[in-house]
Formats: structure tokens, sequence, C-alpha cells
């Protein structure tokens, strides 16, 4: 755009798609502006602009335009606070009065657009919030763009189907705030709609909705699980040793998962480097293995009836996500260019704190592997309509335990099986009939009734036996997580037996770390620590 384009812009005060400040640090300003244009109510289908280091009369006052102004500014865009993300450029232009900052916005194809969980118009010369009437026209302007799956309303479901307890109590209170959720008044399938989770228009919910509030999700989604399995050896023929169905709707299961990996997947457990310290080593890292996952559920071909292939091997785990590379991403660009085959779910998943839609999460889960010693993450684009990705197992555990047992600060007891040496006598490992490595269970013999001295210290004083096994302190983070988990939840989400659950609650409770409330109304673990 040459000068004298700007300045009949700038001139033009009479243009609801110009704004025009001073101001260099007002971001609030910024983001309601962007945000008006981005939406753009009139359906002008132009650029709006916003101009900074101009009077509202369309003088040229300049300012001093730096690189961080500029970054400041274009970082709006993916500061999370504008969803979804608009379509903008931040340029500096030389005017003979000064320099300026032009921001061009472009109109959204999937309105509305929200900045900071209000909607934000443009209502003649100045913006404002957008009223029910001008949020159904926004939505009928998304139904116009949108050509998604999960956009598209899931015709043989009704709002019945739908959990609206979760919608009201996890998803609102993160999507909008106190104040805006007290004057929220409207009927309760507009509020859906006003996040793409139910289309008015055939008076039922989207597939999105389906996804993240069904009451029976496999019913009308058959595909929409997560299938874990852990398998003994390096390939599919090896043994099954333990498999689950994550198969709820993802408003529960993205929670479930996130414990699960941190809990079981990660495998993390001390190991001594000294007779007075020990270090945390896990296998797999939680946010890596985590990101992985919430990319294969946010990124999936739902149209698919096959699941999300969640397999684990002694090596490593394997992510089979059904949907190859989707619009502007490709082999040559990836991971450096993205694309949303499921917009509406991608926004909710954002508003959970599942994924950051800054396209950098692969950049972050590389990083994170190659500090743990995995290596990277390995993507097979070969089977064109699935992608696999592979994140190997950490050889840092199993370096540190050999390194232990040498300098007398572990002893091996049998296959697999090892036990921790600490300063007080006491032993600490794979004993009294918990599960190995591989998950096979030991018989156990009764130990012997010695008469023993009581402990000097408490059990919490112990640094380094503060738990009997690993499972009992993956157990106990377990309960921290889920303060209502019952035995079959903690069995399954775990990947151990049933006796060993039991065995690491009486662990913890002759420790002193939690105590069952005898409660039939609450059944809730109760922390003492």
């Amino acid at each position: 755009m040459n000068i004298g384009e700007i300045r009949a812009l700038l001139n033009d005060i009479e243009s609801d798609r110009v704004e025009r400040t001073i101001s260099t640090t007002n971001t609030d300003k910024f983001g309601q502006a962007i945000c008006a244009f981005a939406n753009d109510l009139p359906d002008y289908r132009q650029a709006g602009y916003l101009f900074l280091g101009v009077e509202d009369d369309g003088t040229v006052k300049g300012i001093d335009v730096t690189d961080d102004l500029l970054k400041n500014v274009a970082a709006i865009r993916t500061d999370g606070n504008i969803q979804p993300q608009p379509s903008m450029t931040v340029e500096k232009e030389a005017m003979p009065e000064g320099d300026i900052v032009m921001v061009r916005v472009e109109p959204a194809s999937f309105p509305p657009v929200r900045y900071k969980g209000r909607i934000w118009i443009r209502i003649g010369l100045r913006r404002g919030v957008a009223s029910e009437n001008d949020e159904r026209l926004l939505m009928e302007k998304r139904r116009t763009n949108v050509t998604s799956f999960d956009a598209s309303p899931c015709l043989n479901a009704t709002i019945d189907d739908l959990d609206l307890q979760k919608f009201k109590h996890v998803f609102l209170p993160k999507a909008m705030t106190d104040d805006e959720l007290e004057e929220d008044k409207r009927d309760v399938k507009l509020q859906l709609s006003g996040f793409g989770f139910f289309d008015t228009r055939y008076d039922c919910p989207t597939n999105a909705g389906m996804l993240l509030f069904a009451k029976n999700l496999r019913r009308f989604i058959p595909g929409a699980y997560i299938q874990y399995v852990r398998f003994a050896g390096k390939d599919r023929a090896g043994e099954i040793l333990t498999e689950h169905e994550f198969k709820d709707n993802l408003c529960v299961t993205l929670f479930e998962l996130d414990t699960f990996v941190e809990t079981t997947i990660a495998n993390r457990r001390p190991i001594p480097v000294s007779s007075t310290r020990e270090d945390p080593f896990v296998d797999y890292p939680y946010w890596a293995t985590r990101e992985l996952l919430m990319n294969a559920i946010c990124h999936r071909d739902y149209q698919s009836n096959g699941p999300i292939q969640f397999y684990q091997y002694d090596d490593r785990i394997e992510i089979m996500n059904h949907g190859g590379l989707y619009g502007r991403a490709n082999v040559q660009n990836f991971p450096n260019v993205n694309d949303y085959r499921n917009i509406v779910l991608a926004e909710a998943m954002k508003v959970l704190g599942f994924v950051n839609r800054h396209s950098r999460g692969v950049l972050r889960v590389q990083k994170e592997l190659m500090a743990n010693e995995n290596g990277e993450a390995i993507f097979d684009f070969g089977y064109q309509t699935a992608i696999v990705v592979r994140e190997m197992k950490s050889p840092r555990g199993e370096q540190a335990i050999r390194e232990a047992i040498a300098q007398g600060f572990m002893t091996e007891k049998g296959e697999n099986q090892t036990t921790l040496v600490v300063s007080d006598g006491h032993e600490n490992g794979h004993e009294n009939g918990y599960e190995n490595e591989k998950g096979l269970e030991k018989p156990s013999k009764k130990p012997s009734k010695k008469p023993s001295k009581k402990p000097s210290k408490k059990p919490s004083e112990i640094k380094v036996s503060k738990f009997p096994a690993p499972i009992v302190e993956e157990v106990y983070k377990a309960i921290k997580l889920n303060r209502k988990a019952k035995y079959s939840w903690l069995q399954d989400n775990l990947g151990v037996s049933e006796s060993t659950i039991l065995r690491a609650i009486s662990d913890l409770k002759e420790l002193g770390y939690i105590s069952k409330e005898h409660s039939k109304v609450k059944g809730e673990w109760q922390l003492l620590k």
C-alpha cells in the first residue's frame, strides 16, 4: 500500500473499517479493535485497519516504531486472548510527519471471534460488545463458511444426548469470566451454539458438541476413542500385558489421559546417586507424551471408524492417528506449518488447556525428548490415511540403576527386580509382591515376624525411603489427582493388578499419607500429607 492509499484511509473519518490511536501500550484496546474487524459484522468482506500514531481526526503524530513495539502488537494474534486466531499483518509505515504502525486485519472465516471471552464488533464508527442478535448473525456467517466435520450438525442427536453439567461446570468456567457467566442469561442451546457446539438451524448438537459432551459418544461417532495396549516385547506379536479403552466424551477423556500419562506412562521413580540423595528418572517425559496424544485427538479424522492406537512396547511408544496431514501442512513444511481439520474442537481444547495453538508444540516435544535422552520423536507419514509417531524409551533410568548397583546403592533380587538399600537399613524396591518392570506379578512370601525397633524418624522424614515401592508413589499421585478414585479406576489407569493396588493402599495408610473416609455419600480419599 502506497502513501497515497494510506493517506486516504487516514483522512476518511467516516469509515468504520479504520480505527486510529496515538497509544502504543493499550493492548486491550488493540485486541478489541482487531477482534471487531475480524468479525466483520457489516459483511464488507474487506480488511479493517488499526493505525498507531494517528489522531482520531486522521492527523499523523508519529511515534518511535521499534522492533519490540512491532513484536508486541503482532503477538496479540497468538497470545491466546483472541480465539480463533485472526489473519493479520503488522507493518511500519514511514509518513512525512513521522513513523506509524499499520495493522491490517482480514475478515474471519469462522466467526464469532472473541477477545478475552467477549465478542467485539464495529457499531458504526465505534466498537462494542455483540448482542444476542449480532451473535446469531455471526453464527450464520460461520455456517456459510464451515465445511469441517466437527462443525457439521449431528442430525440424529438431540440436546438430551449431551451431558450439560460438563458444559456448564467444566467448560464454561474456563471459557468465560465470572462476570460474563453472571450476565449470561441465554438458553443453554444458544450458549452451546456460541462455541459451535449446537446448530440452531437443525436444532441438534454439532459433531464437536458430541465429541466433547456426549453421554454415549460411540453411539454417534463409533471411532471416537483411544485404545491403549501394553505389549511384552518389541512388536505386536508379544503378549498383551494390559489394555484399556478411553471411550468417554473428551471433557472426561482428556483429564483421564492427562493423569494416565503422568502416573503410568512416564514411569517416574527415584534412583539413588549417593548414600544420601536420589534423583527422579522417567522413561517418557510427561509433557512431551501428553502433547503427542493431544495432537492426535485434535487433528484426527473422526469420520474414520478406527480408534487412536496408543501402543506401548518395551522400547517405545507408538501413537497412530487416523487422517494424514491436513490443508496447508505437508511432509515438506511439517512441523513449521500447521492447519486444523477440526477447528471447533481445536478451540475447545485450547479453552480447556490441552493444546496451545501456537504451532510450536512439536518443536517443544522434540526439545524435551532430547533433554531426557529419548531421541527425537519419529513421524511416519508413509501410511497415506494415517500418521504414526514413535517415542523411544529413555535409557537414562536403566543406566542409573546399573550404576547404583555397581556402587552398592541397589542390589538385584532376581529377574527384573531391584531393591534400593537406604542408610537406615530399610529396603525400598520391587518386593512384597509388587509388579516388576514387565508388569508381571511375582508370588510373595509372608515376611517373618521378627521383632523390630521403632524407627527414630517418621516415614516422611526419611527422604530416600519415602515410599516402599515405586507403584506406591504412583498410587499416591493418582489419588491426589482424583480424590474420588475407586480401586477399579486405579487398576485401569495404572495398569496393575487389584492385589497390587490393595497392598499399595495399605502401605500408604501405614505411612500416614492417606486415610479413607467412611462416607457413603462422598467416598473421597483424605490426604494427610
